[in-house]
């Protein structure tokens, strides 16, 4: 056997000094494989498996797995899909389950036969939205970044849509034209705030950056991709998408500029400035963007721009005229990208499609100017995300855009939903839907370029049943039935699917996860006063009765699975998810209250949300300290670890202008106790006549101050949460209030 081994580790180093690339490529892909499933599972584990990649011509993934002699045998014709052939053993065979707040490992001594085969039915499996790259990865580093892309590979993704070293390389094009750096700096935006700098929203908001930012961003981009490379995923990279800084026009006073205003709240100096797509400097820039991108990166594949995301095309009134200007703006954005890179693809959002309005509340975007728009580019040079498919079925009630716009005009698409605004954790989404509206798209006869399936949350580290749903739809052509998945689900993160879960799960999709809201909110997360301002306009929280019933049957499963850490993880959000609607209501009888005991009542109510603070002072990812500790360990000085620190927690609370304050609503620990309780307390004791000034003023020193408060979690937070629960468990008797 040794004498055998020999031979092939030989038989391998002759063929790699031979040059001999097939065989180099195949095991390095082997090995990127391995180290996934080394970091993910552990060594020890990982050495039940054999990984073998089978190279073919198929565009679509596939594994299979069998079990040979002790071991478990992944084949697969991408070391993506042995990845996920690894991992649809643990789950289906073994039970395990991997994820954000914490995984199940246990691989038993005897492991379980089996032979199957799967295979994605799409191209592409793709993940992230532009804005989560603000909400959520703002500020990782390379340890967080490398957890997140072994995330991707295990669950079998391979198309992120990154943000990388987007600034960095458009701050060089932008000084190579002449721009100086005061201009420069007056255009970037905060790292939190990049996503809508990107997409023409906002200019030099929260700026400007440190000197230290941009070889840092480009350092850990060359991380990020060259792992992704290793994997053999096809990130989207973003492109130039027209946006400039306002001194544009001091080095090219001819330019056709136009002034953006997104409507944000933010102050006119503010505003974006976005060249006209059909101008030669704009094809110009957009081409020297590519090729300083790969010239420090390599080439790339996909490259997204919007350069009308949510906003206008300034199109003339007369209909046809309009169709024409549109079609040389695709053509425009395409050419910026092709004359650098004739092999690319430009990728391009589909939400502004169906969401975006004109002044009469019509759609912007009739299926006659899409397809004007993309005319010009050729069939497989455009890749349309689709993003938004649980919108236009469960919200809007309107027709799929895929169908609405005639399968895209055979222009390659992907299915998409998004599960997520702003990062906020409340239980929600219609699971049902989730399970079965996919397979319409993929029956559909008109579907023509369909290569891909996605989610693309706001924010992630949320909600975590709907992405592992969502991450098994990508690997099948059918509905998922789920009731069984849902039992199955159980077993794998707690260990057991007891009668009290079973129930449980019945009255949640009834209820939460029968639900849809794209900004579910407490009330005490809003600034503390009444209409027409107030909270009553805004709370958005799914509250019922039947709600409560969920809660009540989970927390019964305690006897049973309290040894179960993900099932405690889990326990805690559903029981603080309730007693937040319970703090919710009595904010809203104490500010209909005008008697003695007024202030006494808001001293329970602030009281009740501190011990929510605390109770998730146990949850991994409902941490406010771990978020600001990110954004300081960008910082090399202490004035740097400062900004970054207040660009952090502006992004979470006030944002930047009224209409989008307090839109990430997130119910984490430190942020509750030292923002959400201090903010009503301050402003009820407040006796002055601008006590809503006074309040905006304590927001921005929050926001500037230095650090916050600690805490320390509960020796037992399932016997808190079961005491508090048993106490309000009546809160929402006959007071139906389902959204």
């Amino acid at each position: 056997m040794k004498t055998y081994v020999s031979y092939i580790i030989l038989g391998l180093f002759f063929s790699i000094i031979s040059c001999s690339e097939p065989v180099t490529q195949k095991v390095e892909e082997k090995l990127a494989a391995q180290e996934v499933l080394e970091r993910t599972i552990g060594k020890t584990n990982a050495e039940n498996f054999v990984l073998q990649i089978e190279q073919d011509t198929l565009k679509t993934d596939w594994f299979s797995i069998q079990k040979q002699g002790p071991k478990i045998l992944i084949n697969g014709n991408s070391q993506i899909a042995l990845c996920r052939g690894v991992y649809d053993y643990l789950k289906n065979e073994c039970n395990n389950i991997y994820s954000w707040s914490g995984n199940t490992i246990n691989i038993p001594k005897e492991l379980p036969n089996v032979n199957k085969k799967v295979e994605s039915p799409y191209q592409f499996r793709y993940y992230f939205n532009v804005v989560t790259h603000g909400y959520t990865t703002a500020y990782w580093d390379w340890k967080r970044w490398e957890k997140e892309i072994d995330w991707m590979a295990i669950h079998g993704i391979n198309m992120p849509l990154i943000g990388g070293a987007h600034e960095a390389i458009l701050s060089r094009v932008f000084q190579n034209i002449g721009l100086t750096k005061s201009e420069i700096d007056q255009y970037f935006s905060g790292p939190a705030h990049f996503p809508w700098n990107r997409m023409g929203n906002l200019n030099g908001w929260d700026g400007p950056l440190p000197d230290s930012y941009f070889p840092k961003q480009i350092a850990l981009t060359h991380q990020m991709l060259d792992r992704m490379k290793e994997l053999d995923m096809s990130p989207i990279i973003h492109a130039f998408a027209g946006f400039v800084p306002k001194g544009i026009k001091r080095v090219f006073p001819e330019a056709k500029v136009r002034e953006l205003g997104w409507g944000g709240g933010l102050p006119e100096e503010n505003n974006g400035f976005i060249l006209s797509p059909d101008s030669d400097l704009f094809i110009k820039i957009g081409a020297l963007y590519i090729k300083e991108w790969e010239k420090e990166f390599g080439k790339g594949e996909y490259y997204l721009a919007d350069s009308f995301n949510e906003m206008d095309a300034p199109l003339s009134k007369d209909p046809q005229k309009a169709l024409e200007e549109l079609a040389i703006y695709g053509g425009s954005v395409y050419e910026s990208i092709k004359k650098a890179n004739s092999d690319a693809t430009w990728v391009m959002q589909g939400w502004t499609f169906p969401y975006h309005k004109d002044e009469n509340r019509k759609l912007f975007w009739t299926p006659e100017r899409l397809g004007a728009l993309v005319s010009k580019v050729p069939d497989d040079k455009l890749l349309i995300l689709d993003l938004a498919n649980e919108y236009n079925h469960v919200f809007w009630k309107i027709d799929p855009s895929w169908k609405m716009y005639d399968g895209f005009f055979g222009k390659k698409w992907i299915y998409s939903f998004i599960p997520n605004m702003g990062g906020k954790i409340p239980l929600n989404g219609k699971l049902d839907i989730y399970a079965s509206i996919p397979s319409l798209a993929l029956n559909y006869e008109n579907k023509k370029n369909l290569v891909g399936f996605g989610f693309a949350p706001e924010g992630i580290e949320n909600n975590e049943i709907v992405y592992e749903l969502l991450s098994d739809i990508a690997w099948t052509k059918e509905k998922i039935e789920l009731n069984p998945w849902i039992e199955k689900y159980c077993i794998q993160r707690y260990g057991a699917f007891p009668e009290d879960m079973k129930t449980a799960f019945e009255w949640l999709n009834k209820s939460a996860f029968g639900s849809f809201t794209d900004h579910p909110m407490h009330r005490y997360q809003f600034r503390p006063y009444k209409k027409p301002e107030g909270v009553e306009d805004h709370a958005t929280v799914h509250k019922s009765e039947e709600f409560g019933k969920a809660v009540e049957y989970f927390l019964n499963c305690i006897p049973q699975l309290k040894n179960s850490e993900l099932f405690k993880i889990d326990a805690i959000e559903i029981a603080v998810q309730y007693l937040g609607l319970v703090a919710d209501q009595k904010l809203l009888d104490f500010l209909d209250n005008e008697t003695e005991e007024k202030s006494k009542q808001l001293d329970e109510v602030m009281e009740l949300l501190l011990i929510m603070d605390k109770l998730l002072a146990s949850h991994p990812n409902r941490n406010l300290q771990e978020w600001v500790d990110f954004a300081r360990n960008w910082g090399d000085t202490e004035k740097d670890k400062n900004y970054y620190e207040s660009n952090a927690k502006r992004l979470l609370t006030t944002w930047g202008g009224d209409p989008v304050n307090d839109y990430s609503g997130r119910v984490w620990s430190g942020l509750i106790r030292d923002y959400y309780v201090p903010r009503w307390v301050n402003y009820h004791q407040d006796e002055s006549a601008d006590k809503k000034q006074n309040m905006r003023n304590w927001e921005e020193e929050w926001i500037m101050k230095q650090g916050i408060s600690t805490t320390v979690p509960f020796d037992e937070p399932l016997t808190i949460l079961t005491t508090l629960f048993k106490k309000h468990k009546n809160e929402f008797a006959n007071k139906q209030d389902l959204k």
